[in-house]
């Protein structure tokens, strides 16, 4: 047998590892090259979406038995030919196709929940403002698939944090959720000194001068913002003080090519800052009527006005504790963001919840005022022929993510809106904002592909936008069903909220129709939801109902919940112990 020298041995290692490294990178090379061209056949393969009523908001007409094809994510077609076998077939026979909606005013830093505007209710010592930011952070996604679920392709943020700015790629481009434009954080002209000492997570920043107004909006360019946004509230002051910082920050982004969104709700600011230059008006003049001089203006410039009927409602019904939620909202809306709307009824301190009461009761009617005065002005607006685009302002205590466009859809109803031009204001209108190259928020060939597919007409009734049968998002067919995975205990709250709304539909929702309901003995005391329906008939009864957890366990599908619960007979605690199976609760036990 030949021996081997040491040296010998080390370069026979240090081949066989050069071997080992190039089989690694020859297995690299063809898994790259499997994954391109699994790429390209996914590119080339044609969705062919037939028989569809196909509204087209630009002529307000709807056109039956047409057929869009989609390759990768843009629109190719659009004719009413028989599909070839190799395509891939959605039959929307009896369905409508419209444009994906667009939500033209969220922000993500805030979750529409009871903690998230500690500047407006300081409730930092029940509950860190530090909690809230990673709370908004680690739901950012869910968010997203709410949206997605509720037909909204997508979503303008109007003031966000830099951290945020900075996932937004991260997220764009993906089936789950809509396509996220982005400004940076909201340039003030006054000092917004809560958020001073957030760094990142800041969504002001103070613009002092002409010259740092500059400079911050060219922080944002660095930042690849998709547009700026300026804060124009003067708090009683002249609003031609700030009148330099507005024309210095419109100039520089401008420049820049981004457009500018301004907020402005008093008259004189609203038409200086449209004479300055900006683009879109987030929310319109709320307490005093709009004059024929300033609506001409602010159509001869094509400015863009976002009304925001319905925020206000949402911080006065959430302080005077009298916010209810639709069954819809209790389905698709964040449970957890949607319950802290309930916490002042059972809140600790008591001296703040009452205090707050109070001065809810106090704004009745200058809430009153704003809602009046803001229909009005969108109604002259609408009549003069200015372009109206939607958005809910989203995130705003008491202005839930994704649910909210549908009730602002509804509140620009009531005001005089017909059904054609609010589908325009969430669809073609909205894509004006950016005014990006080859987008038009309609469906043609050439556009992207986010659409709508529904299981009756909006046009016939709005509440139609809700029937939403699949979404088709950068060419991707999506049931909404499968966007949302939840958890027990994401059901199980589901379920305390209805319970709390005392909604029965939402309620029974989060049931299994076998489901029982027992003692702790095991004594059965009811079975099935009619049965449950029957034993909550109080629910349209109650005068007080409200039931809090004092603390909470998950064990992997079993969700433990120690309670307290106020009525009409008083106060008391118990423990229930749901039983989650198949996505639904199959056993809820009350300990005795």
């Amino acid at each position: 047998m030949q021996v081997l020298s040491p040296n010998l041995i080390i370069y026979a290692k240090a081949d066989s590892m050069v071997f080992a490294r190039l089989a690694s990178m020859k297995h690299l090379i063809i898994s790259a090259m499997l994954l391109t061209l699994m790429n390209s056949l996914m590119a080339q393969q044609e969705t062919w979406i037939t028989n569809a009523n196909l509204l087209d908001p630009v002529k307000k007409t709807v056109q039956s038995g047409m057929t869009v094809v989609i390759k990768g994510n843009t629109i190719t077609a659009i004719h009413k030919k028989k599909a070839p076998p190799e395509a891939t077939v959605i039959d929307a026979t009896g369905k409508y196709l419209m444009p994906g909606l667009t939500d033209a005013h969220v922000h993500f830093f805030q979750s529409g929940g009871l903690y998230t505007r500690p500047d407006i209710i300081d409730l930092r010592h029940v509950y860190p403002y530090e909690k809230e930011i990673k709370w908004v952070h680690d739901q950012f996604e869910d968010q997203l698939r709410r949206y997605l679920r509720n037909g909204i392709t997508t979503v303008i943020d109007v003031g966000t944090s830099n951290r945020f700015l900075a996932r937004r790629e991260s997220v764009n481009n993906q089936s789950y959720a809509p396509q996220v434009y982005m400004s940076g954080p909201i340039i003030s002209v006054m000092k917004q000194s809560f958020y001073d000492t957030l760094k990142d997570d800041a969504p002001f920043v103070w613009a002092a001068d002409s010259i740092t107004a500059r400079k911050l909006v060219r922080d944002q360019v660095a930042m690849k913002a998709d547009l700026i946004k300026l804060y124009y509230a003067i708090d009683g002051e002249p609003a031609e003080k700030f009148l330099p910082v507005i024309r210095a920050a419109i100039d520089e982004a401008h420049k820049n090519k981004l457009r500018v969104a301004v907020h402005a709700t008093e008259r004189l600011a609203v038409q200086l800052a449209v004479e300055a230059g900006i683009d879109y008006l987030v929310h319109s003049v709320q307490e005093e009527d709009l004059d024929d001089a300033t609506i001409a203006l602010i159509k001869k410039n094509k400015v863009l006005v976002c009304p925001t009927l319905n925020v206000e409602n949402g911080y006065l019904h959430t302080f005077d504790r009298s916010r209810m939620f639709t069954t819809h909202e209790l389905i698709h809306a964040s449970p957890f963001a949607l319950s802290s709307l309930y916490d002042l009824k059972q809140f600790p301190d008591t001296a703040i919840a009452n205090k707050y009461k109070m001065l809810a009761a106090n704004h009745v009617a200058k809430s009153d005022r704003i809602n009046r005065v803001s229909a009005q002005n969108l109604k002259k607006l609408v009549d003069a022929g200015v372009t109206i685009v939607s958005g809910s302002d989203a995130g705003n205590i008491g202005t839930l993510h994704a649910t909210s466009l549908y009730n602002e859809l509804q509140q620009m109803q009531l005001a005089g809106m017909n059904n054609w031009q609010l589908i325009q204001s969430a669809t073609i209108n909205a894509a004006g904002i950016l005014q990006l190259p080859g987008f038009s928020g309609n469906i043609a060939v050439g556009q992207p592909a986010r659409m709508i597919l529904l299981d009756a007409d909006p046009v016939a009734d709005l509440s139609n936008l809700q029937k939403i049968y699949r979404v088709i998002q950068n060419g991707q067919v999506v049931n909404p069903d499968t966007l949302i995975h939840e958890t027990p205990e994401v059901l199980v709250q589901r379920q305390l909220n209805a319970y709390n709304t005392r909604n029965m539909e939402a309620f029974l929702d989060t049931y299994a129709d076998d489901v029982e309901m027992r003692k702790q003995s095991g004594t059965l005391i009811c079975k099935g939801k009619e049965a449950f329906k029957k034993k909550y008939f109080f629910f349209d009864l109650a005068k007080l109902l409200h039931c809090r957890i004092v603390k909470r366990i998950v064990d992997k599908n079993f969700v433990v919940d120690e309670e307290h619960v106020i009525d009409d007979r008083g106060s008391f605690g118990g423990t229930a112990i749901y039983e989650v199976k198949n996505g639904k609760i199959s056993k809820v036990s009350f300990l005795e």
